[in-house]
């Protein structure tokens, strides 16, 4: 299999650093430029197309490939994926209604249900996918949320693909390894056109995209003579840092009396770290760092006795719930936030 995710790699980086000059170009002949604003960072017009040199990259060299892969999964996985880069391409052109989205990521998380790609935690198969349904639309909105700084999304994405790459490796799992090696390449490739001065925005596209996908592949991880009780939470931690950064908007969105899926802000955790003396590249640079250190975490937690799984499990939940009153009601709380005028045509994020 390590041919064969080097391949993966190095491909989806190649075409990704490729195929961004020409989404660059595209942009802003189709209308499709972000514009400063108030809950914005960047001070001049910047092409928002880059999503589809990830897609592109990951497409692509996902079907020169396919006969090493479970084609019907991985069909289901790249085509739901795709339609959620479409709805973010058709909301970054023309902005549609964040429920319209909404429910959109319902159905096609929905049919990832059907197409065999499910949590199953319980015996009550109604449950189960309940849960399958609310972790693809919750991890696909987290993704887009954090697209709210330069290089952050396409990095923190990255970070998160490098870890399941790991730990598919490890558990002989071609699926999620071939998935896991296509968006880490894909990523780090757009990385060279987004970091901090970014020249290209990768949009809704790009953010819905990697979201859907890391969901799935989230899903798809199976863990080797361990327990039940302690392989939920692999996933989960890999994914703390974007399941943080959405709660904390939610709940801070919610105490001020705010709709959270139609206004946005400067209330997510990049812009509070960057209030706080850090310059927005060092923000990214921390967010990647923790991100990393809960994918080490996580390694440890897959390696683990019960015992022990559950308490590192534990310890992470309780840190996370300190950085949530730390943030929100703690020294790094915001005393101003910036906000655009709550409509129900605004996107989520």
């Amino acid at each position: 299999m390590t041919p064969l995710i080097l391949i993966l790699f190095l491909g989806a980086l190649t075409l990704a650093i490729a195929i961004t000059p020409i989404s660059k170009w595209l942009a802003p002949r189709m209308g499709m430029v972000d514009k400063p604003n108030a809950r914005k960072v960047h001070t001049s017009p910047v092409p928002r197309m880059g999503g589809i040199a990830i897609v592109g990259a990951v497409m692509i060299v996902l079907v020169f490939l396919r006969s090493q892969m479970e084609i019907q999964q991985l069909a289901a996985i790249v085509f739901g994926a795709a339609f959620m880069s479409f709805m973010g391409l058709v909301d970054d052109r023309f902005t549609i209604s964040a429920y319209v989205r909404l429910i959109a990521q319902v159905g096609a998380a929905v049919s990832m249900w059907f197409a065999g790609v499910r949590i199953q935690m319980f015996s009550i198969e109604w449950l189960d996918g309940a849960l399958t349904v609310f972790w693809i639309v919750g991890i696909t909105n987290s993704m887009n949320f954090l697209d709210n700084m330069d290089g952050l999304s396409a990095g923190i994405s990255a970070v998160i693909s490098a870890f399941f790459l790991v730990l598919a490796v490890q558990n002989g799992q071609i699926l999620v390894g071939m998935l896991s090696a296509a968006l880490l390449g894909s990523c780090v490739g757009f990385l060279f056109w987004n970091l901090n001065p970014a020249s290209v925005f990768m949009g809704d596209s790009g953010s819905m995209f990697l979201g859907f996908v890391l969901a799935c592949v989230a899903i798809k991880l199976r863990f080797v003579g361990q327990t039940l009780a302690v392989s939920w939470m692999v996933p989960l931690i890999v994914m703390a840092l974007p399941v943080f950064d959405m709660s904390l908007v939610v709940i801070s969105r919610l105490r001020r009396g705010k709709n959270p899926l139609t206004t946005p802000g400067k209330d997510h955790t990049s812009h509070r770290i960057a209030n706080h003396g850090f310059s927005y590249r060092e923000a990214v640079l921390i967010i990647y760092l923790v991100c990393a250190a809960l994918g080490i975490v996580a390694q440890l937690v897959a390696v683990a006795n019960e015992a022990a799984g559950l308490l590192l499990g534990a310890a992470v939940f309780l840190c996370a719930l300190f950085m949530l009153w730390y943030m929100e009601f703690g020294p790094w709380k915001l005393n101003k936030i910036s906000e655009e005028p709550t409509t129900a045509s605004r996107s989520l994020g």
